[in-house]
């Protein structure tokens, strides 16, 4: 019998952090980069300009790498399920295996097919169907963090469901694949996604114009990057202010740890309002030890009025409690990275305004491009602080409201549980030490080793090729070959 907060409880859920953790470090930027891609090649198709087609062939080896990574950390959190929430699997089967069957097929299917065109039919498949493939590639990885986000959503929320005989039974499939999280959810993590890429791809560039290697190919990716973040940044906090607000209506727990609120009303019986800028959370006292507090901002943010009543700690019994620590830093990370990326988006903007957006003119402005190459790491520690929060605010439910985490632990030693995380941690780092290996060595080559588009496409008409079997440039290989005769 496995007990509530026993340290095999607390490796299982610690093993699982670190899996999901290196695991999200490479899938968002698989789905923000893949659109980004579409569109710079779309962009040298139409205009004919060489120099989309360089860039997009130089973002696209950091894209390989990236999903390889990916494919390969994925891999480990499906045997994690199986390994350390056996019979938290089972009991979601009716649920999770539909839904995450059809998030197989699109990924190891839909978009494996697809992404196999993108990076080796370059001069096999005409440019229209070449298109095509890069464009299937940003859809079929879309749909497959929806598909994710509804399994996760679900865990929050867990609505069209009944809890019968240990097994979660679906008796509503639209309400629990459209579950009151999955709402704002899903596309809180798409934007951030796109947020993820357009940073990176800004960042890259900001540090090749800094180095002045190719400065002026790289400020026309900047300049396009810059400012489609005027419009995502102020996107992405809009729908996560959005998200809160559903999170204090069907996870209250939640919400209160995020603000480290633990009281809903103050002693003379008025809401409490006050917001927590900064806190020494104690859970086991029910309070804060130490706080920096600004009044009626709490309502503001939750209930959008000047004295609406936040739920607190307090309404809740001390077995049903989040932790705190974790939840109440990392949202506040998360929200004060979001806001340091609208800023920097404004200050980029504000110089293309000027006409500033020249190579020479932005090597003016040095702690621009600085805060533009620091800028890219800043959105994966955005997507990892919201993550934790996501996860450890539901605690102790896995299944909120319906399955203690307990419940869904696999009943495994002490020994066999660290033998399993020290092998997860090995082979998280060696995948994510490799990526960040290949990724040096690609940006270290920077572009000046990628031929002319000509090289591959020279001497193809375009109609004609589409009247090819398969639209392709290469001769089938039986067509030298001896062919049966008819008197045979």
């Amino acid at each position: 019998m496995v007990i509530e907060n026993s340290l095999p409880v607390l490796l299982s859920r610690l093993d699982f952090a670190w899996i999901t953790s290196m695991h999200i470090l490479w899938t968002p930027l698989t789905i923000g980069m893949s659109w980004l891609l579409f569109f710079m090649e779309l962009a040298w198709l139409k205009s004919g300009d060489e120099r989309w087609y360089k860039l997009n062939r130089f973002f696209e080896k950091i894209f390989i790498i990236n999903f390889g990574a990916g494919v390969a950390t994925g891999v480990t959190m499906e045997m994690a399920f199986g390994i350390l929430y056996g019979p938290f699997s089972q009991a979601v089967g009716p649920f999770f295996g539909n839904i995450l069957g059809f998030e197989t097929i699109t990924a190891f299917m839909y978009e494996a097919g697809f992404i196999g065109l993108m990076v080796f039919g370059w001069g096999k498949i005409s440019k229209g169907m070449h298109l095509f493939a890069t464009f299937n590639v940003g859809l079929s990885s879309s749909l497959s963090a929806m598909w994710i986000l509804v399994a996760n959503s679900w865990m929050q929320t867990p609505n069209g469901v009944v809890l019968k005989d240990g097994l979660f039974q679906v008796t509503n499939w639209w309400h629990a694949i459209i579950n009151d999280n999955f709402v704002w959810g899903f596309p809180h993590m798409w934007v951030a996604t796109v947020e993820l890429a357009l940073f990176l791809m800004a960042s890259v560039s900001a540090w090749f114009i800094l180095k002045n290697r190719n400065a002026e190919l790289f400020t026309k990716m900047l300049k396009p990057t810059i400012l489609a973040l005027l419009v995502v940044t102020p996107l992405q906090i809009y729908i996560g202010d959005s998200a809160g607000q559903d999170v204090a209506r069907t996870q209250p727990t939640s919400l209160a740890a995020m603000e480290g609120h633990f009281h809903t009303y103050l002693p003379d019986g008025k809401p409490n309002t006050d917001w927590n800028l900064i806190a020494i959370p104690d859970v086991e006292a029910g309070k804060n030890l130490f706080a920096i507090q600004i009044p009626h901002v709490l309502s503001l943010l939750e209930t959008h009025t000047w004295n609406g009543v936040v739920t607190g700690m307090d309404q809740f019994p001390v077995n049903e409690r989040p932790d705190v620590w974790v939840p109440f830093y990392a949202f506040r990370a998360m929200v004060g990275i979001g806001f340091l990326l609208f800023f920097v988006a404004i200050w980029g903007n504000m110089l293309r305004v000027r006409g500033k957006f020249t190579a020479t003119e932005l090597r003016k402005h040095p702690w621009f491009l600085r805060a533009v190459t620091f800028s890219g790491f800043l959105p994966f520690l955005a997507i990892w602080t919201g993550w934790w929060v996501r996860e450890i605010g539901r605690q102790p439910w896995v299944v909120y409201g319906m399955m203690r985490t307990y419940e869904g632990v696999s009943n495994m030693s002490i020994t066999q549980e660290v033998v399993w995380f020290v092998g997860y941690i090995i082979f998280e780092l060696v995948v994510w030490a490799g990526a960040w290996y290949f990724f040096t060595r690609v940006i270290q080559k920077g572009v000046d080793g990628i031929a002319h588009s000509d090289t591959l496409f020279h001497g193809h008409d375009e109609d004609h090729e589409a009247s090819q079997a398969g639209g392709g440039h290469v001769a089938p290989t039986f067509a030298h070959k001896p062919m049966m005769h008819s008197d045979r």
